[in-house]
């Protein structure tokens, strides 16, 4: 009796230790359920918190063909030169999601041709939207490219692409699906820009003093350290940029009109300094959040380089929008604060003599 009993006691040790990994699983898979984290979306052209995508092999199996599963769930590859991605109209643009969930992933205006046989892009629509992973699988040394919103898996990224990024995002067409983009008029709403033009004290205090600028947010962007404070960012190995991120409302004051200010307000010919301050962290540059700022952009600064109004060449740079860190609160408004006037980013200051 007593060795039976203990037998007993044995198996359901056993039995206890087998089903102990599953019910951990189903545990933490519960408790992963409502994480949120940051996706930018391209029509609106803001950062929007969203939940993460958890589902069950069976469920993922439900809403994919079997290739589309095969490829981004279990990490495989399709064959080269099977699929083409489609195109916009001439003249359109279009941006590739993610086909698990939906997330914006690539614009159709960074595709270029690798003659890969697979569907290459030098940049994402932002870097918060895909996850780069360590891939040392086949006896090679990768990295990995997932969806951030559902981990599907997407391809890989090289270092062998075209300027302005020399990246090549290698990524499998049956993962990706097409949409047309259509911008979201943002004349009845409140829209952003960020601009870094040196220290962020002055250039806040310049753009607070235009009529349609509804608020001003100090803060740093463009750099690959998570959560900086200011003693992080002095440092200059951040890489993140001083930034000013602006509301305006579009109805008052135009966007054209907000780069008016930019350029009238720093030496956008200066390469890592405005004045006395050096570093990439007071690096000219212009954030955009969508196609049409973007352009808008890129244009006013082909414009100001053929003007004259500068000796040297511009050196401002125009990227995607990445997350934005908004700086300690003494910083904010800190002129007004101090009850001084602004001793730099005088508009007209910079003008050539």
């Amino acid at each position: 009796m007593r060795t039976t009993s203990k037998v007993r006691r044995n198996y359901k040790a056993l039995a206890v230790l087998l089903l102990l990994p599953l019910i951990m699983g189903a545990n933490m898979k519960e408790s992963a359920k409502g994480t949120k984290i940051k996706i930018f979306n391209f029509a609106t052209g803001k950062t929007e918190e969203v939940e993460k995508i958890y589902k069950t092999n069976e469920e993922w199996k439900k809403i994919l063909t079997p290739e589309q599963y095969r490829v981004t769930r279990l990490k495989e590859t399709e064959k080269p030169f099977l699929r083409q991605c489609p195109l916009p109209p001439k003249g359109g643009e279009g941006i590739y999601q993610c086909v698990c969930c939906g997330t914006d992933l690539f614009r159709y205006k960074s595709k270029f041709e690798s003659g890969t046989g697979w569907p290459s892009f030098f940049e994402p629509v932002s870097e918060l939207n895909i996850k780069l992973i360590a891939d040392n699988s086949l006896g090679m040394k990768r990295v990995e490219v997932q969806c951030a919103r559902c981990d599907s898996h997407l391809g890989h990224v090289f270092d062998d692409g075209p300027a302005p990024t020399g990246k090549r995002y290698c990524i499998n067409a049956i993962a990706l699906k097409f949409a047309l983009a259509m911008l979201k008029n943002n004349s009845n709403h409140i829209d952003t820009a960020t601009f870094g033009a040196g220290c962020f004290w002055g250039v806040e205090a310049a753009f607070r003093k235009a009529k349609g600028v509804l608020n001003t947010t100090v803060g740093f962007m463009g750099g690959h350290f998570k959560n900086p404070s200011y003693k992080d960012v002095c440092s200059d190995e951040t890489g993140h940029a001083e930034t000013v991120q602006i509301e305006y409302d579009p109805k008052v004051i135009s966007y054209e009109e907000l780069l008016d200010i930019f350029w009238d307000i720093h030496d956008p010919t200066a390469i890592n300094r405005q004045g006395p301050d050096v570093g990439s962290q007071y690096r000219s540059v212009i954030f955009y959040y969508n196609a049409g700022q973007e352009t808008i952009a890129r244009a006013s600064r082909e414009k100001l380089n053929k003007s004259g109004k500068f000796k040297g060449s511009i050196a401002t740079e125009i990227v995607p929008a990445k997350e934005f860190y908004k700086a300690e609160e003494y910083h904010q408004r800190y002129y007004e604060k101090q009850g001084i006037e602004p001793v730099c980013h005088l508009p007209g200051k910079f003008k050539k003599k």
